[in-house]
């Protein structure tokens, strides 16, 4: 059967089309889980070029053991290890204020587990709040497309009940209840900028 121009026929496909559009969006804004990492280091690139803030990866310490040369201008490390235990993930400066985070990832929709945060680790972010830095935690649930900055207080009474036989797990409701969402933005992925301006800078955190 022939239709017309407009016909029921090239309504169709006009809605299978805008059904694969929404779907590849879609797609595309998932298959950025489990990638939080570098969307923080774009951030914070973008962050150094507009000249908003300075804040960098914390590189991991190593002791290099065994290094083979196959070529005259390449080397390839064989064995290394640790020196010693890393800090936080980031750290720098925003706004006169020392800046200094730790950011985890999990595909867990109900809960982000303890195990994944050290208690070294815990202790350097408590030092930097008692000397007027600023300290937390950015967290996304990857398969929920959420990525929240949870301040250190809330993140503290959580921790801090592990020995008395608390929670060994941050509850999903329990972040989205106490911090707050980051936005995500086509240049800073990760825009937590904007939540510490509004939690810390101007709102006296």
């Amino acid at each position: 059967m022939k239709y017309p121009k407009g016909s029921r026929q090239s309504s169709q496909i006009k809605r299978k089309r805008n059904h694969n559009q929404k779907r590849q969006t879609k797609d595309a804004y998932a298959n950025r889980g489990m990638t939080l990492e570098k969307d923080i280091n774009e951030t914070n690139k973008y962050y150094l070029e507009s000249e908003k803030a300075v804040i960098h990866k914390k590189p991991t310490p190593i002791q290099v053991v065994d290094v083979d040369y196959p070529k005259r201008s390449a080397a390839v490390i064989k064995e290394a290890y640790y020196r010693k235990p890393s800090t936080t993930d980031f750290n720098g400066l925003y706004k006169g204020r020392h800046i200094d985070f730790e950011a985890k990832e999990t595909k867990n929709k109900q809960s982000l587990p303890l195990s994944n945060i050290h208690n070294h680790q815990v202790e350097h972010m408590k030092r930097i709040h008692d000397h007027g830095g600023i300290s937390f935690l950015i967290v996304r649930f990857s398969n929920m497309n959420e990525t929240y900055l949870l301040p250190l207080s809330p993140f503290l009474s959580i921790w801090n009940e592990q020995g008395n036989g608390g929670r060994k797990s941050i509850p999903y409701h329990y972040i989205a209840e106490h911090g707050f969402v980051i936005p995500f933005r086509l240049q800073a992925k990760v825009d937590y900028l904007q939540i510490i301006d509004d939690v810390y800078i101007y709102g006296g955190e």
